[in-house]
């Protein structure tokens, strides 16, 4: 770390649960944002004022006006362009030191797996199923944690996956795929604006002490937020012996 490492990332470094050692593992780590949107927003730039080495950013979609309220990684200016270039910019301009691979498609198959198998931390900020899920099964795959986050209306949730060990529940365990789960749009429902900031800044809180190797995840806890009432539900997981995703892992 050089001097203007330090100073830049000097309130870290001065936390003892983090120092010198963790703000290191902070730079030389890379983790991977699947969603350039209302969650993404807020977990990246916060990753990107943390110093994280290496910031991929995934999202398919161009920036519409109706983000505006809420996708902070994005300006008016940035209307009808891909979310990965016009988030890899602010990005930039906030921490012009660190690397943002923008990847503008829609992460599956081989490519899932190579992302997920190079990155330290996945964060899932994506708004379906289907992509939770494929996210879920490589994270699974290369035993790599998954911080997970959700928001909708008022309400929102957050857990962490941390696939590195044997006992942890995976996302499948808490939602198993092909049950009868409703799926919720924003462009139906709505969205309150800050809810997406909360539940993407702890996103990005929990990849960090990851990371950092301080405190406790999330791992085994679900957290829900009602933000009418801003009141906070912490709810035990446990690990689903007959996941037909995670239960094969040895130790299972």
């Amino acid at each position: 770390m050089n001097d203007e490492q330090l100073l830049r990332y000097s309130r870290h470094i001065l936390l003892p649960e983090i120092g010198v050692e963790g703000q290191d593992a902070i730079l030389g780590s890379r983790m991977l944002v699947v969603g350039a949107g209302g969650l993404g927003s807020p977990a990246a730039l916060y990753l990107a004022a943390a110093g994280v080495g290496t910031l991929v950013l995934c999202d398919g979609d161009t920036v519409d006006l109706t983000n505006l309220q809420r996708q902070i990684l994005h300006t008016e200016d940035g209307v009808g362009r891909p979310k990965v270039e016009s988030g890899r910019e602010t990005l930039l301009r906030l921490n012009p030191h660190i690397q943002v691979e923008a990847l503008q498609l829609r992460l599956e198959h081989q490519a899932l797996d190579e992302q997920v198998d190079r990155a330290d931390v996945v964060l899932d900020c994506s708004d379906n199923f289907a992509t939770r899920h494929a996210i879920n099964r490589a994270c699974v795959r290369h035993r790599k944690p998954l911080v997970s986050g959700a928001a909708i209306r008022f309400d929102g949730q957050v857990s962490v996956f941390d696939l590195r060990n044997e006992d942890s529940a995976c996302y499948h365990c808490l939602f198993p795929e092909g049950h009868e789960v409703e799926e919720i749009r924003c462009a139906v429902m709505g969205v309150f604006a800050p809810l997406t900031g909360i539940i993407g800044a702890t996103q990005a809180a929990e990849a960090l002490k990851l990371v950092a190797g301080c405190g406790n995840s999330l791992d085994g806890r679900l957290l829900l937020l009602d933000g009418l009432d801003m009141a906070w539900r912490s709810i035990a997981l446990a690990r689903d012996p007959g996941c037909s995703v995670c239960g094969g892992r040895s130790g299972g």
